[in-house]
């Protein structure tokens, strides 16, 4: 199915689309929710322990399951130790001061630092000078979320743990397009999501977290949230949009998620983002543009040849 005819299915991808923003932008909310009453690393390991089992049970029905190649090792370690141990500790950790709305800003930054990452570690990719002055505006973008000095900013050190982790993510996604493995991308997840969690359980041992499980309401609710929404239906509605529309569309979910995560947290909480934050947010948008300007002309170039 060509990308112009995916695009010309609008209810049933844009609804998709939708709901992956909204569950991928709730999770910084519930993110937030736990770590109030959770210790972060537990929290982030118990959410891997539950998704890693029900991702893997789907990848296994798809296919190659069972890491046998040098490059599925390679692979899943990737996945698990930065994907998902890297990642969600720094994060996490982060969030323990960041609001969720101000983190979603921050880590729209992937898309960027993937191409950035990309066009250094991979042989097929390029990035036009256009590309580089995007990545420079998306940082700048990111120093405006932190808006350090000012009345209501983002503590420093947590908004440099979330885009220290946003890095890691970007780095750990090329690196994993330079493998060859032959497992499916549920079992590859599903496997990576357990070590993850692993190596997120020994952090957590080792940093003195208190061992406990969550019991509140709230705490219960936003771990539910973050397996089951977050983690596994968003991952299936993730791998339905690269196959209909593509990496770079897919991609642009990421940009969705500040919004659905600033209305939910204004919903919950009454959070209302700082002007900073709305601002820093525009600018790693357009820094986002800058560096795939190429790629979303091609798109919209072929949408209008499909509709004419």
């Amino acid at each position: 199915m060509s990308v112009g005819d995916s695009w010309s299915e609008f209810p049933t991808v844009g609804l998709a689309f939708v709901v992956l923003a909204t569950l991928w932008g709730g999770s910084f909310v519930a993110i937030e929710a736990g770590v109030d009453e959770v210790p972060p690393l537990l929290f982030a390991a118990l959410r891997y322990d539950l998704a890693g089992v029900f991702v893997l049970a789907w990848g296994a029905l798809r296919g190659v399951w069972l890491p046998r190649t040098r490059d599925d090792l390679l692979a899943v370690g990737l996945v698990g130790a930065l994907l998902i141990a890297g990642y969600h500790a720094l994060l996490y950790v982060g969030q323990t001061t960041v609001p969720g709305a101000v983190a979603a800003a921050v880590v729209a930054l992937v898309p960027v630092l993937t191409a950035l990452f990309a066009a250094v570690l991979l042989d097929d990719e390029r990035l036009a000078p256009a590309g580089y002055g995007g990545v420079a505006l998306g940082f700048l973008g990111v120093v405006v979320v932190s808006a350090p000095g000012s009345v209501g900013a983002a503590p420093p050190v947590g908004v440099a743990l979330i885009l220290g982790a946003t890095v890691l993510w970007a780095l750990g996604t090329v690196l994993v397009r330079r493998l060859s493995p032959r497992l499916t991308p549920g079992a590859l997840q599903g496997w990576g999501m357990l070590l993850g969690a692993g190596a997120l359980h020994a952090g957590s041992l080792l940093g003195g977290e208190r061992q406990a499980l969550p019991t509140s309401p709230t705490a219960v609710g936003a771990l539910a949230f973050l397996v089951l929404g977050s983690g596994v239906v968003a991952f299936l509605l993730y791998f339905y949009l690269l196959g209909t529309v593509g990496a770079t569309e897919a991609s642009l979910v990421d940009y969705a998620e500040p919004v659905t995560a600033a209305a939910l947290a204004w919903g919950l909480f009454g959070y209302v983002p700082s002007a900073g934050a709305v601002l820093g947010f525009l600018l790693v948008a357009a820094g986002f543009l800058l560096v795939k300007h190429e790629a979303l002309l091609a798109v919209v170039s072929r949408a209008r040849t499909t509709g004419a």
